[in-house]
């Protein structure tokens, strides 16, 4: 039971974060479809997995994992650098306030 439970948190993380960087490459005019932003989430959490196991944890791993999801973004979107850097920027701020307002929707409990 519990690898069905680590399954789908991974599956329901993924579409999460797709759908928050759908929205904020859209938001900045990019034309890609969902598709492209599901990539995107999922090559960013393979980036942040690698790093973690290569680096560890901390900054220096953040850092590294950080640019290397900024070219993976510009290559997904065929975008450049900073481009890249608004739409993280962006997906950042949607990010925080899906991860503040998400787990509130069901009240208390």
């Amino acid at each position: 039971m519990a690898v069905l439970e680590i399954v789908l948190g991974f599956l329901a993380s993924l579409i999460i974060s797709a759908v928050v960087i759908y929205i904020a490459a859209k938001l900045l005019g990019e034309q890609e479809g969902f598709g492209t932003a599901t990539a995107a989430a999922l090559i960013g959490a393979l980036i942040f997995a690698a790093a973690s196991y290569i680096i560890g944890t901390g900054w220096i791993a953040a850092l590294a994992a950080g640019i290397a999801w900024l070219i993976a973004l510009g290559n997904l979107y065929s975008i450049g650098w900073f481009k890249s850097l608004a739409i993280a920027v962006a997906i950042w701020v949607l990010a925080t306030i899906v991860s503040v307002v998400l787990p509130t929707l069901t009240g208390p409990l």
